[in-house]
């Protein structure tokens, strides 16, 4: 099957007004902030987000950020778990600098002012989450670490007077150079502020730490606001994408039966960290002989675990046990997800918790050096939106926040020799194209049941094929939903290429037509890229074996 092709840019009109900066940031999460806040030192900096400032899922984190912040862990064994929780395809060399400069970066961001929970002595409160050897997870109010760290990542940069910050903002495309480096960012204002419609920013550098992919998906932890635009507007530009086919499903996430739809509650891996198990509905716990860790084990383990499962008893969900915690527990160290189940009608202190896996995190991402340097010249990449390396087939539980931190630090690091010059942007010569706003229910559907949790090669091309119908119906007017459901389409066509290729089962990757890991012949990534062909484009896959990084065959 060939992925179905899309538009080259998005459908929009001119710009209206223009305006310069040294490095535009797009996306206000923790990768976005501190990319912002470290660069600020370098020049003049603008954050665009597409939301107010905190509306990422950077604030929806429960878990907490990993480190070896304990004397009795080490870097080396954070190091260890990363590995093998990728499955093969992590970067070792991105881990090591993971894992090394991750400490310091969580200090920094205590002084800064965020407030993690604490023991009696005044050391901090850390847990263990699946796949973790060791108590390293520093949370914050028990189970709203995301929302603490967000709090004063945006309290720090709006006491910077120098950091500008444009809210309700939608970044459209590229501005790009005739060197093929970025040049700027073209983007629409929704009416807030001095700024409105359609404009052009110019500057030096562009980050994208603009999130996730979650709203591909009917059911996802994800914001409404993660509809890929980064990887998307990436990938038109010309831009490296690499690893896409992995995409994580959280293992428990609040069931809320068959129509659910949208961002679902997160139970956080913590709470088992804590003790918590999974049962059946007869009450039969079924991690034990899955793996040592049990019910501890990495995510896509125990998430492919859960659908075995359900498909063994016909149900579509199973429960998490947590009892035994008692209400003070509950109260104390997972307040939000109580007062979650109970907004729900379940009541944890009590009862078991209905869950299922949901879309949650994309592993791979726009491909960038340790640098956070993309394949274009000016343009780079933190956080989700990124592939650094560091998460291979599968991520490891709270290493997400520790990558975004420290990513947009180095990232900060290399731009401190000197930020590149302002490049004249070019002449768009890409053919403009839109879908429609009202597609997005049926690629939710259809990426879902295809490219969900189980694929094959015939769910993926069934999945391909209503893409590629989806995308021949008319548009309408150019505007935030045509160009979101457009985007969302975009991804979804270069994911089902490279989960279309890669004939194996590895990490949060699984073919139940190629069950088996696949060594011998895919010990390596997926790069993605969109040559135009035409009035469209159509997604290219690259396999970069691991061993010589040299690139072996195409699909």
């Amino acid at each position: 099957m060939t992925a179905p092709a899309v538009p080259q840019r998005l459908s929009a009109p001119e710009p209206g007004w223009t305006d310069t900066v040294d490095v535009v940031v797009i996306g206000s999460g923790i990768a976005g902030l501190t990319a912002a806040l470290k660069a600020r030192e370098l020049g003049t900096v603008l954050v665009v987000t597409k939301d107010v400032v905190a509306s990422g899922s950077t604030q929806w984190a429960q878990g907490g950020i990993a480190a070896a912040l304990s004397p009795e862990d080490s870097p080396e064994d954070h190091l260890q778990d990363t590995l093998v929780a990728g499955a093969g395809l992590c970067d070792p060399d991105a881990v090591r600098a993971l894992v090394t400069e991750g400490p310091d970066a969580v200090r920094d961001l205590i002084e800064l002012g965020a407030r993690f929970d604490t023991l009696a002595d005044g050391d901090l409160s850390l847990t263990r989450e699946g796949g973790h050897h060791r108590n390293r997870i520093a949370h914050a109010g028990g189970d709203a670490t995301g929302a603490e760290i967000e709090r004063a990542l945006v309290a720090a940069v709006k006491r910077a007077d120098d950091i500008r910050l444009i809210e309700h903002a939608l970044v459209i495309d590229l501005l790009t150079a005739a060197d093929g480096g970025v040049a700027g960012v073209t983007l629409h204002v929704m009416g807030e502020g001095q700024l409105d419609g359609v404009g052009a920013i110019r500057s030096r550098v562009v980050i994208l730490a603009s999130g996730g992919i979650g709203q591909l998906y009917a059911a996802t932890t994800n914001p409404s606001v993660s509809t890929g635009d980064g990887m998307a507007l990436a990938l038109r530009a010309g831009a490296k994408v690499r690893d896409l086919e992995f995409v994580q499903f959280h293992p428990t996430v609040l069931w809320l039966g068959k129509s659910a739809k949208g961002q679902q509650p997160l139970v956080s891996e913590a709470v088992r960290g804590e003790g918590a198990f999974l049962v059946d509905h007869e009450g039969h716990r079924f991690m034990q002989g899955q793996h040592e860790l049990a019910d501890l084990a990495p995510r896509d383990i125990v998430a492919k675990a859960i659908m075995r499962q359900m498909f063994a008893t016909g149900k579509d969900h199973v429960y998490l046990d947590a009892r035994h915690f008692g209400d003070e527990k509950w109260r104390v160290r997972f307040p939000t997800i109580l007062a979650s189940c109970r907004s729900h009608g379940i009541d944890p202190v009590r009862e078991l918790i209905p869950v299922a896996p949901a879309c949650h995190y994309s592993s791979g991402g726009v491909w960038t050096d340790l640098d956070g340097q993309t394949s274009m010249p000016g343009l780079y990449a933190c956080g989700e939106v990124a592939c650094t390396g560091v998460h291979g087939a599968n991520r490891l539980a709270s290493n997400s926040l520790l990558e975004g931190l420290v990513f947009a630090r180095r990232i900060a690091a290399h731009l401190s020799d000197g930020l590149p010059p302002l490049r004249e942007p070019v002449a768009d010569s890409r053919v403009p194209g839109l879908v429609g706003a009202d597609v997005v229910d049926e690629v939710q559907r259809v990426m879902t049941v295809g490219a969900g949790v189980i694929r094959s090669a015939r769910g993926l091309s069934e999945a391909g094929a209503t893409l590629a119908k989806v995308i021949e119906q008319p548009a309408g007017e150019p505007g935030t939903p045509g160009w979101e459901a457009t985007n969302l389409v975009t991804v979804a066509s270069a994911l089902i290429a490279a989960a279309t290729v890669r004939e194996e089962s590895r990490g949060s990757h699984w073919r139940e037509d190629h069950p088996d890991r696949d060594d011998r012949n895919w010990s390596g990534s997926l790069d993605l890229t969109l040559p135009p062909e035409g009035e469209t484009a159509r997604p290219r896959t690259t396999f970069v074996p691991h061993d010589t990084k040299e690139n072996a065959h195409h699909g």
